[in-house]
């Protein structure tokens, strides 16, 4: 029997969608998602593997249902190097940023409730949603993709959202949203009806701006979401967590799947914990490099999106196939980059120095086609 997916019993609100993902293809030079480039150093891949032979060691046993380990460090990764004092009840861990927000909306959302998002912004925002039952608004941006202030909170009131995403730093943009931004919509937020506003942070150790965290004191509705898989080099782990006040923690615990973390799971990211310092070095390298891609692709002439996170958005392009066209010819000369579906854009993630080597080549070669 020949059956496809839209001969299935699926929700009305899923007919029609496309999952979240990116072309997985074998190029020499992977630029299109938004990996850290630079493998575990060896000390940490040895410590990881020492925690995990004692993690194994108990396997029989559920791992710790609350990760009051993990937490008490996440917490304290978070005191240093924000400023803002966090403690183990301010913070959440799941499987990966995405189940956190899965985990926020399934508690604060879901049928007959409303989610806001600024687009273009992380897809999974709207994807997440509609999967929870919940309904989806696409809020306004300005042209150069910030945060048009007044739209926004007028779409707030109009709407009453029950949460609100801000992205910042933004994905695919790279723009960084300012305190002022967030708090403008958190009161609007407030104002409307008593909302969860969520600041999605999952880019922040690479941005010039300093994280929002300190948003949350006195706020119980701010919760601010992160992740390990970027700045920490560990996007096979899929570790995300949230600060927000201590009656956020618990409420989220009331959808968390029985012992979601594993035990293998707590013990790497404990031991990735354990050498910050070092990865926060590939960091400033990696942004060192996205600073260096924005400033070749603006000589060659293109525009070019602020950005403070670890990839660049540029274009525009124009004529016939638009960015996707742009998008197979650097494709072509054997560099993958990210087609977003942003109208005129393209996205590049930074990579080593080598592999931005060849991505820059591969655009000067595309920018001498075009002019010959």
């Amino acid at each position: 029997m020949n059956v496809n997916i839209d001969d299935l019993p699926i929700r009305d609100e899923l007919r029609g969608k496309s999952p979240y993902g990116a072309p997985q293809l074998d190029v020499p030079v992977r630029l299109n998602t938004n990996e850290n480039p630079y493998p575990l150093p060896e000390p940490l891949v040895e410590r990881i593997a020492e925690r995990v032979r004692e993690a194994a060691r108990t396997l029989n046993r559920y791992p710790d249902r609350d990760a009051v380990e993990l937490r008490t460090e996440l917490a304290a990764y978070l005191t240093r190097t924000t400023g803002h004092q966090v403690g183990l009840a301010n913070v959440w861990a799941a499987n990966g940023s995405n189940e956190v927000l899965q985990q926020l909306l399934q508690t604060f959302a879901g049928p007959g409730r409303l989610a806001i998002g600024f687009e273009p912004s992380y897809s999974m925002h709207g994807l997440i949603s509609r999967g929870t039952g919940t309904g989806w608004i696409s809020g306004p941006r300005n042209d150069d993709f910030t945060i048009d202030v007044a739209a926004a909170t007028a779409a707030i009131a109009a709407h009453r959202p029950d949460v609100v995403f801000i992205t910042s730093p933004n994905n695919p943009t790279g723009t960084a949203v300012e305190a002022e931004t967030v708090l403008a919509l958190y009161e609007a937020a407030q104002a409307a009806k008593p909302s969860l506003v969520v600041v999605d942070e999952a880019y922040v150790e690479f941005s010039h701006r300093p994280s929002l965290l300190s948003l949350i004191e006195d706020r119980p509705h701010l919760v601010v979401s992160r992740t390990m898989s970027k700045a920490f080099g560990a996007a096979g782990l899929r570790l995300g967590y949230l600060a927000a006040h201590p009656a956020v923690v618990d409420a989220v615990q009331l959808v968390r799947l029985p012992y979601h973390l594993s035990a293998v799971t707590q013990a790497t990211a404990l031991a990735a914990l354990e050498h910050t310092d070092t990865l926060l070095g590939y960091v400033e390298q990696l942004k060192a490099e996205r600073d260096r891609l924005v400033t070749e692709l603006r000589a060659l002439g293109y525009e070019v999106t602020d950005s403070d996170a670890n990839f660049v958005q540029f274009g525009r392009f124009t004529g016939e196939g638009g960015a996707h066209t742009v998008w197979q010819k650097i494709l072509d000369r054997g560099v993958l980059v990210r087609d977003n579906g942003v109208p005129g854009w393209l996205r590049v993630t930074a990579g080593t120095p080598q592999e931005n080597d060849a991505f820059l080549d591969a655009v000067r070669a595309l920018k001498k086609e075009q002019s010959s």
